[in-house]
């Protein structure tokens, strides 16, 4: 191969590592990090976009409460993120019902 060829295919290589490979692979180490730092109490969602409260920890499972009495058991791996601790306090209000415009007096 020719010095120039072999050089811009290193480059491609090495772009393609800064922009694909390396941030994948602190994606997973924080995936990883975040997972193996789960407590219980820890407000999560999961995977599938459902909320909870962690009640209990296994090796590979999590035992997540999403409603009063009603609990479900979900692989570790799908825990997607934990919520951090002021949202996870902030309990979704429901939105007040608006009031009609007042009607004007014509006179």
């Amino acid at each position: 191969m020719s010095g120039p060829g072999f050089l811009l295919i290193v480059v491609a290589f090495g772009f393609l590592y800064f922009v694909i490979v390396r941030p994948q692979k602190k994606r997973q180490l924080q995936a990883r990090q975040m997972l193996s730092e789960l407590v219980v109490g820890a407000e999560v969602v999961t995977a599938g976009g459902i909320y909870g409260r962690v009640t209990e920890l296994h090796d590979d499972s999590v035992v997540v409460e999403i409603a009063p009495q009603v609990s479900v058991r979900v692989a570790r791996r799908a825990i997607a993120s934990v919520l951090p601790a002021a949202e996870a306090e902030d309990e979704p209000a429901e939105p007040e019902p608006e009031e009609p415009p007042a009607a004007e007096n014509g006179g």
